[in-house]
């Protein structure tokens, strides 16, 4: 935890530091209040209970801080989720394909990898969608978390700030072999990145043009039948 690997596991870190702070503080303030009246009201001192009719005034306090708290939770985490999710520009774009038990990883050049390949310093969105049943698109290292939900296209935006080797797994169980539904996303310098964009153009543009140039078996026979005569 706080290991800052993108601009929104910095606010993530933040907004879980802030609930666990408030959680702890109103345990203590509970508990310490229970220590107390158990002393002060024990049945050796007061062994004749005294009615107690309400007080309108703990009872609007009881409901209105604990109110002010959850909401102030709310709002500190919306509020990063929804500038996240309000993104419009975006660097680069990919495709992510959940299926049993596997990711597709397919970038704007129609390359798909089993590896997920990205650029440190830029605004990345993947679209998220899977082949048959519901599974989760997790990085820990990034607190993203997105479903694949069969028939929707979800979407998660991640501006990595580290470069780095990191992991990808479902976070929803999706059958026998779910556990082993683990891949690599690796962060690279820009240049690096760039390069390797370029030389899986390149590979593909070499693999189509040693397709097409290729002779079809009915042409190969056509010559062999033409050399014998």
């Amino acid at each position: 935890m706080f290991e800052q690997t993108s601009r929104y596991s910095g606010t993530v870190d933040s907004a879980m530091l802030y609930i666990t702070v408030i959680s702890v503080l109103m345990l203590l303030l509970i508990t310490v209040a229970m220590i107390y009246f158990v002393i002060k009201y024990r049945a050796s001192k007061n062994p004749i209970p005294t009615p107690y009719h309400g007080n309108t005034a703990i009872e609007v306090t009881w409901i209105v801080i604990p109110t002010i708290l959850v909401m102030s939770m709310f709002y500190y985490g919306y509020k990063d989720f929804a500038d996240l999710r309000n993104t419009k520009e975006f660097d680069e774009e990919y495709s992510v394909t959940a299926k049993m038990w596997d990711w597709d990883f397919k970038y704007e050049n129609g390359t798909v990898t089993d590896t997920l390949y990205v650029p440190v310093g830029k605004t990345l969105k993947f679209n998220i969608s899977s082949l048959d049943v519901l599974h989760s698109f997790y990085i820990p290292a990034f607190r993203i978390k997105q479903d694949a939900v069969p028939g929707r296209q979800e979407f998660v935006v991640i501006t990595p700030e580290k470069t780095g080797v990191y992991d990808i797994a479902c976070a929803e169980y999706c059958g026998v072999n779910h556990w082993n539904m683990y891949k690599k996303f690796i962060v690279m310098e820009q240049d690096e990145y760039y390069a390797w964009i370029e030389s899986q153009a390149s590979n593909k543009k070499d693999e189509v043009n040693t397709t097409e140039e290729k002779p079809t078996e009915s042409e190969s026979n056509e010559m062999s039948e033409n050399g014998k005569k």
